[in-house]
């Protein structure tokens, strides 16, 4: 395997590290759910961009969930299912890391990204072949 298509493994542990942000944060006493609906659209990008480079292609240095999963579609069409959630996701890559007068994310938000990413994080690494031993 060419190590540029094996770099797909360390996008894969920086989404692990996402989700293990996500893990910590939920059992904290107080919870910033902001920060949980960040790191879940990491888990997201991550997870998209992992399946980019799998698939021999460089990954657009973007947060927009969208494109990425655009990219992903045109080499796996039944990818296309995910577009809800990456559009929901894709709000929390920028604005809520910041102070907004409209909105401010609640348990409810944060829980329903935390599913949102799940579902991404679930269908790329269905479609990844695990590394081979050596």
């Amino acid at each position: 395997m060419s190590s540029r298509r094996s770099n797909y493994i360390a996008w894969l542990a920086k989404a692990d590290n996402d989700l293990l942000n996500i893990d910590n944060n939920l059992t904290a006493e107080h919870v910033p759910w902001d920060t949980v609906c960040f790191h879940a659209q990491q888990v997201a990008e991550k997870g998209l961009k992992a399946y980019l480079v799998y698939q021999g292609q460089r990954p657009t240095r973007t947060h927009d969930l969208v494109a990425l999963l655009a990219k992903c579609v045109g080499v796996d069409a039944q990818l296309a299912s995910l577009e809800d959630d990456c559009r929901r996701l894709s709000y929390y890559a920028v604005s809520s890391r910041y102070p907004a007068d409209l909105f401010e994310p609640e348990e409810s938000d944060a829980r329903a990204m935390l599913e949102a990413c799940l579902r991404i994080n679930t269908a790329i690494r269905s479609r990844l072949s695990p590394p081979e031993e050596k």
